[in-house]
């Protein structure tokens, strides 16, 4: 009697819905990924405006300001009627964010100005992150 060698169509089958199923747990995984990532990537740009800001207000001696945008997903550093820097959070990121102020400003000497704290929490699909700016200007 002759051996055929092969595989059934139903092998074939398991096979293909194994992978699928591998394959749908791992893309879960890479979408959660993706997007701890950008929030972590936004949070740090937003970061380093606050520290552009209080830099520039001691190092040029005029009021500087980090405003906030939640209808754009923009943040924008301004001194005077100069922008010092736009981050376009939404667009670069894919970020939305929520602010308890439309923005925080730093005093010549480096101390924020204001009489409250800012929260400003970042957020995409199941990931966010919050960023707190004491009334002093400490970032946290």
């Amino acid at each position: 009697m002759r051996r055929k060698c092969g595989f059934t169509v139903i092998d074939q089958l398991v096979t293909i819905v194994l992978l699928a199923l591998v394959l749908s747990i791992a893309l879960r995984g890479v979408g959660v990924m993706r997007d701890t990532l950008a929030v972590q990537a936004a949070a740090r740009a937003v970061k380093d405006a606050f520290a552009l800001a209080r830099e520039h207000a001691g190092a040029s001696g005029q009021r500087t300001a980090v405003r906030f945008s939640e209808a754009q997903g923009r943040v924008t550093v301004h001194a005077g009627a100069d922008s010092l820097a736009q981050l376009a959070l939404a667009r670069t990121h894919g970020v939305t964010f929520t602010a308890t102020r439309d923005s925080m400003s730093y005093l010549p000497s480096g101390l924020g100005f204001g009489a409250s704290n800012l929260s400003l929490v970042l957020s995409r699909g199941t990931r966010v992150d919050t960023i707190t700016v004491s009334r002093l200007g400490r970032v946290r």
